[in-house]
């Protein structure tokens, strides 16, 4: 994982206290002005901007196995893909693919007097040693009887609301890091945070993904997704912190 932050540091007008209105045009604003709290007295807040960028490799692969054969009889042809395919799936699993990341379909047609069947046997895996393992196999026992295609890299759901949620976090927690130093330069104590608002969410393929399916390269890259967190975060500030030397 590779974490961006970018930092945007403000300036407080002296120590004096203030609040954010909200404009027509729905921008934030900061205005001096107090604050009373249940208790009456005066309330400072804090606002910070904290942003964060998030990197993830794709952590699912899918490959097209498929065989073929042609045969004068329907029995004939039927029992040629059969055994091959059989093998394909025996192989497959072996190297630990679950039933549910596996899908055959097959096709039987006549044309004239001869019957033709093709297997196509999709694979989606979680291990990539693995799948580069079982697709060896397959080439070295089956040789051409067999066609694997190039493998097509994707994130699943839960990696890409992993992403987004660590984009968020992380960008929260560079809020507060934040707010800390700020707070301790005004020679404030920082109190609890009171509003986390996150602004904006933006994810994007990176340049290696778009490559991986337009280029034929002998290896595959491995793509990823970038996620960005935009967040503003409301802190309480209190007097009584001294600086320390």
């Amino acid at each position: 994982a590779t974490l961006l932050i970018d930092l945007y540091f403000v300036v407080l007008p002296e120590a004096r206290p203030f609040a954010v209105i909200e404009t027509e045009q729905g921008v934030a604003e900061t205005r001096a002005g107090n604050r009373q709290s249940p208790a009456g007295s005066q309330a400072r807040e804090l606002q910070v901007t904290g942003t964060a960028e998030v990197s993830y490799p794709a952590d699912r692969a899918s490959v097209r196995l498929s065989v073929g054969n042609s045969k004068a009889t329907v029995n004939e042809v039927t029992s040629s893909v059969s055994r091959r395919l059989e093998y394909i799936l025996q192989a497959v699993r072996q190297h630990g693919v679950r039933e549910d990341d596996i899908t055959v379909r097959k096709f039987l047609h006549r044309d004239d007097e001869v019957y033709h069947m093709n297997a196509e046997v999709t694979v989606t895996f979680s291990d990539f040693d693995k799948m580069e393992q079982s697709c060896s196999v397959l080439l070295e026992k089956l040789d051409r009887s067999v066609s694997v295609g190039r493998p097509r890299f994707f994130h699943s759901a839960e990696c890409l609301n992993l992403i987004r949620q660590s984009a968020c976090v992380s960008a929260v927690e560079n809020a507060q890091q934040k707010a800390s130093r700020v707070s301790q330069l005004l020679g404030q104590s920082l109190g609890a945070p009171t509003l986390v608002q996150e602004e904006e969410m933006r994810e994007w393929r990176t340049q290696d993904e778009e490559a991986a399916s337009t280029q034929a390269a002998p290896l595959p890259r491995i793509p990823s997704v970038t996620a960005f967190s935009r967040v503003s975060v409301y802190f309480r500030m209190r007097d009584g912190n001294r600086k320390k030397y």
